[in-house]
């Protein structure tokens, strides 16, 4: 009988790590006068993860899916939760249960909430979006944005404004800059002579915004950001700190085959499973192995870094990925398990796939 072992295909979460992280970053951002609401969403509100970012003390915690914001009310979490995807009118009466705030940009949208608010003798915060370049949501016209924000201020008492933002790099991989934020800046001024008094938060995005609070050049008025990846991984694409913890995360996979094959495919060449036309180079005959992890399970394979040196990635399948390990193909077998970094893409996949045992760390608490 073969003996028990662990399930694979496992991302384990060292939540030791995680809260080292979160504690750094905020504390760093608290000293330049900008809180953080923190992000779930990248790891889709998997709980022992919530329940770390609900201990720190963040003035929200912020998803951008409906069902994530009834898994967290599930869970008993006491930080007041934002959704961060502007709604759509057909989940207006979830959001307006089950989200304390939320952002938007549409004054349908808006109005629709005031009522849905109404009828559940709530009042929901709103935060407007403005787009300053991105090309993703928010009021692309100043006047449209103040008009907006004096008709909540004066005419929607179920609605309460509590703030403006941005969102930067998503789409349009605009990089925040003095530029954009000075205009961000600009534009709440606006908003708050139109209404007579103070905003409460001007968010200036997400972690690639956070490059300028940490080295001083983010404007003063500017106090919040909204903040996932960095906190979860300890960095960003084009960003590290040098003061957080890499390795939060950690994938495992377990070898299916392991032998020597061809480096080119042999055959007349045509589309992939995805319809794409491959590109393969020949290199000649390579020890290849393949672990029994997908793109439905991870993204893009080009987003998985292996630990172990001499590793790899060359292409996948829906439910393989096919590795060259020609320089430790000694060390390799069938049965073995790799291990992999993920970035923030892979994550979001990862933690959604029912395909993949997500599991704490053993010397973590739950």
């Amino acid at each position: 009988m073969n003996a028990v072992r662990d399930p694979y295909p496992q991302l384990e979460v060292d939540l030791g790590k995680l809260k080292e992280n979160l504690t750094a970053l905020r504390e760093r951002c608290q000293d330049s006068f900008v809180e953080i609401f923190g992000v779930v969403k990248g790891v889709n509100a998997w709980e022992p993860v919530v329940r770390v970012f609900d201990d720190m003390g963040f003035p929200y915690l912020a998803t951008s899916r409906v069902d994530q914001l009834k898994q967290m009310r599930d869970m008993g979490v006491r930080t007041p939760l934002l959704l961060i995807r502007i709604p759509m009118l057909s989940e207006l009466s979830d959001v307006v249960a089950l989200a304390d705030a939320s952002l938007q940009s549409d004054l349908t949208v808006i109005r629709a909430t005031n009522e849905e608010a109404k009828r559940q003798g709530k009042r929901h915060k709103v935060m407007l979006m403005i787009d300053l370049g991105d090309l993703r949501e928010g009021f692309w016209s100043a006047e449209e944005l103040v008009d907006a924000a004096v008709e909540i201020e004066h005419d929607m008492p179920s609605l309460e404004l509590i703030g403006v933002g941005v969102n930067l790099s998503c789409y349009g991989s605009i990089k925040p800059d003095k530029r954009n934020m000075q205009g961000l800046v600009s534009l709440s001024l606006d908003v708050e002579r139109a209404i007579g008094r103070k905003l409460q938060w001007v968010s200036g995005g997400a972690t690639t915004s956070m490059q300028m609070v940490l080295n001083g050049t983010m404007p003063y008025r500017v106090n919040n950001l909204r903040v996932g990846e960095m906190m979860l991984l300890g960095h960003e694409y084009t960003f590290n700190p040098g003061f957080t913890q890499d390795g939060v995360f950690t994938l495992r996979a377990e070898v299916v085959e392991c032998r020597d094959k061809p480096s080119f495919p042999v055959g007349q060449l045509a589309l992939d499973a995805f319809g794409r036309e491959g590109h393969y180079e020949d290199r000649g005959i390579r020890r290849r192995a393949i672990i029994a992890l997908g793109r439905v399970d991870y993204g893009d394979c080009c987003d998985l870094k292996p630990r172990l040196p001499g590793v790899e990635v060359l292409g996948q399948s829906s439910d393989h990925t096919i590795l060259d390990v020609e320089a430790v193909k000694d060390s390799i077998h069938v049965g073995d398990i790799l291990e992999f970094d993920v970035n923030y893409a892979s994550l979001v996949f990862l933690t959604g796939s029912a395909g993949v045992h997500l599991t704490v760390k053993k010397d973590e608490p739950v």
